[in-house]
């Protein structure tokens, strides 16, 4: 906490000029989204600055494009709490709401966030599926629905729990698109996935309830 109010007073050169968030960063998006999209934690410049989580950063650029490309999103891009993002069927948030030094929360930070999520996912009445970016965000999602044992973490898993599903993928850092681990096809292809989950379970759900 200390840390993300400290880098709201230092700030970055190039956004001398902002008016940094510096606290919590709540999730956002559709309300009657099927898929909650899970990451680790708000950039000290992105998130901690704008006050929306992935927005303003690399990690976000590569995010928001493909939730536009897979028709989640209206736009590619998001650089600012206004700048007219909405989201269509997904909501996205952070296991740690705060942003941690190094980008390495504690055991202790992500316990203390968890039921931010908790109640984020308890209001998504129509919720179908958790798609987490990254090994933490998975870690966080077995936890927040008690999962055990835990699943093996890998880009394109899937693991069945209760009404939901999970699906992990490779967090779209820096270091996972520079070095290729993570590719544009790859991303997209987890939220197609993640659509056509959503789709079916909502089918199927529909024809029961006939």
């Amino acid at each position: 906490m200390a840390w993300r109010e400290q880098i709201a007073l230092e700030k970055r050169a190039a956004f001398r000029d902002w008016d940094y968030w510096g606290r919590p960063v709540p999730g956002f998006g559709d309300p009657s989204a099927k898929v909650y999209v899970l990451g680790l934690a708000p950039a000290a410049h992105g998130g901690n600055r704008t006050g929306r989580v992935f927005t303003g950063d690399r990690s976000g650029d590569w995010l928001f494009a493909s939730l536009y490309r897979t028709g989640f999103a209206n736009q590619p891009t998001s650089v600012t709490v206004d700048d007219g993002l909405e989201l269509k069927g997904a909501f996205v948030a952070a296991s740690v709401r705060c942003a941690p030094p190094a980008n390495k929360p504690l055991p202790q930070e992500r316990d203390n966030c968890l039921p931010y999520a908790a109640e984020e996912i308890e209001l998504l009445k129509d919720l179908k599926v958790i798609l987490c970016l990254g090994s933490f965000a998975w870690d966080a999602a077995h936890r927040l629905l008690q999962i055990r044992p835990k699943a093996k973490f890998g880009h394109g898993a899937e693991h069945q729990a209760g009404d939901l599903t999970l699906i992990g993928s490779y967090h779209p850092s820096q270091q996972n698109t520079f070095t290729g681990k993570l590719t544009e096809p790859m991303l997209d292809q987890v939220f197609n996935r993640a659509r056509e989950i959503a789709d079916l379970q909502s089918a199927t759900r529909n024809l029961q309830s006939e």
